[in-house]
């Protein structure tokens, strides 16, 4: 039998097989539903461009339609692969700033504050930089500069500084403000998702075993006549077989914003009229399984430059040549996201940045699944602290239907996230209409206008938007009782489960949510060792 079973290879469940099997007397199982990391454009950095259309990686999720969107379904890419969405991702290392963990705290999740999460950030990171106050050098996740850069992504920063925007060369500094380029979660040139910095060295241990393919359709419960019902297993199916693998400690689910709160509905965790519809047995009534659900939108401007400058037609060969034969070299080391930036709108409502920026040189529309023609630009805007909540809601009661994500962009009450994002649009445009792109030039893409009202820049917010790939918050950390886990992971009316991913953020932290999804895992293995 084993210690704990942990359902999800993703950033957090890697991190938690790692530290959990450093105690040789405990053993880990952990069930991954997609396969092994083999496919090399994982592992070379520009090859996620490339990942968009392998369906074996991803789980291809798609929003319900979006009433604030024109009626549009967004897709929701998501890793189904060892690594989950570090696997597939940018690998732009951003943590957020402190505020972001003081208002977790303030909010209920006691322990989760700045000074307490800021030495899991450390312990994590291995930056090639070096290590100081705020940085790690020698944790197993490598974080370095780029290789090879595109000279507009140098174009854009001096832009973003003509448009009074500080130059910044470290977003997790002191002050996050600025523009500059991102540091990546790379080694050597390659990708270090959370599968090869975590995993990947605790893969010889013998009281860690790591099954592909598996998907587990419930957890399994043993009921006691004086106490919670307690997690006592899991069944899943792998390779066409049924099983169910009891768990002696504790079951941990590290499925995501997604996933997640679809498991925990599916083994009657939940909404109970929600469960009784779709004929689940209720095991404990949880309201907000699902609820809290928090996105960045994010809205593209795109614009035309000369010909083989952007990334739009080089040759997929000659990349791969110069990547694998010279040494992880070349535009093949490029995470294509290469430059960007924390600004603080006129709107802004506290002290922190407001919108994110991420420059890329290729022309990116719906995500890169349409090719555009010629060759251009493209300029990420996102809004950071959004106020509006979806949810993740059930279709079926099968573990293999997707669940109904309920998105709700911009259906915050006031409006405000709406007038938000048409500031982002208007802070993209700024920026390229400085000087330094007056080299590269060409005619604008979308907006295809360059005097576009504000009515106007709304509605092509509601036409163009999509998701720049940070869902939180469904299964939300607190210690109110409508919380679904608390302070300690653990989930609320059950024994013996913990949930361990980006749901449980209780909001969106200042930019990316890879690095503090890590973080989180890394004080959860702690909190469940006694070591916190």
């Amino acid at each position: 039998m084993y210690d704990y079973i942990i359902i999800g290879a993703g950033s957090a469940g890697c991190v938690l097989a790692n530290r959990l099997s450093e105690d040789p007397d405990c053993k880990v199982l952990l069930l991954e539903a997609g396969p092994r990391d083999w496919h090399p454009f994982i592992h070379m950095p520009a090859g996620l461009a490339k990942l968009v259309g392998q369906k074996g990686v991803n789980w291809n999720y798609d929003t319900a339609p979006q009433p604030h969107l024109d009626g549009r379904t967004l897709w929701w890419p998501r890793g189904k692969v060892l690594g989950g969405s570090s696997s597939i991702n940018a690998m732009c290392y951003i943590r957020g700033v402190p505020a972001d963990y003081d208002g977790w705290a303030a909010q209920g999740a006691a322990g989760w504050d700045w000074d307490t999460v800021l030495p899991y950030f450390i312990r994590s990171e291995g930056n090639v930089r070096g290590g100081d106050a705020l940085h790690g050098g020698d944790g197993p996740l490598t974080v370095s500069d780029l290789r090879y850069v595109n000279p507009l992504s140098y174009a854009f920063i001096e832009a973003g500084q003509q448009a009074g925007h500080a130059h910044s060369h470290d977003f997790n500094g002191p002050d996050q403000a600025g523009v500059g380029l991102y540091q990546v979660t790379q080694r050597d040139g390659a990708r270090c998702s959370a599968a090869v910095a975590y995993l990947a060295p605790a893969r010889t241990r013998s009281n860690l075993t790591v099954h592909t393919h598996a998907l587990v359709s419930r957890i399994t419960f043993e009921r006691a006549t004086s106490a919670s019902p307690r997690a006592n297993g899991v069944t899943y199916s792998m390779r066409g077989k049924a099983f169910h693998q009891p768990a002696a400690r504790e079951v941990i689910v590290c499925g995501g914003a997604v996933n997640s709160p679809q498991l925990l509905m599916l083994s009657g965790v939940g909404p109970a009229a929600e469960l009784r519809r779709h004929g689940i047995a209720v095991v404990a009534d949880a309201p907000d399984v699902g609820a809290n659900l928090q996105d960045h939108l994010d809205i593209c401007t795109l614009q035309h430059c000369p010909p083989r400058l952007s990334y739009d037609r080089l040759g997929d060969l000659r990349i791969a040549f110069d990547y694998f034969l010279r040494g992880h070299r070349g535009p093949g080391s490029s995470n294509i996201a290469e430059a960007g930036g924390f600004v603080r709108s006129r709107l802004a409502r506290d002290a922190r940045c407001d919108v994110q920026f991420h420059f890329v040189p290729a022309m990116l529309d719906d995500h890169g699944r349409h090719r555009l023609a010629g060759d251009g630009y493209t300029l990420h805007a996102c809004f950071l602290h959004p106020r509006s909540r979806g949810r993740i809601a059930l279709a079926s009661n099968r573990a293999g239907d997707k669940p109904r994500i309920e998105a709700n962009y911009l259906g915050d009450a006031e409006g405000f996230d709406l007038k938000m994002m048409v500031e982002c649009a208007r802070l993209a445009r700024e920026v390229f209409a400085q000087k330094a792109f007056d080299p590269y030039r060409g005619a604008p893409i979308f907006p295809a206008r360059s005097d576009l009202s504000d009515a106007e820049l709304a509605a092509f917010v509601r036409a163009k938007a999509e998701t720049v790939y940070h869902p939180v918050g469904s299964c939300r950390m607190g210690s109110d009782a409508a919380a679904v886990v608390d302070p300690q992971l653990r989930v609320r009316g059950v024994d013996g489960l913990r949930v361990v991913d980006a749901s449980v953020m209780p909001c969106l932290p200042t930019g990316n949510t890879n690095a503090p999804t890590i973080m989180i895992a890394e004080r959860a293995a702690d909190l469940i060792r006694g070591r916190a």
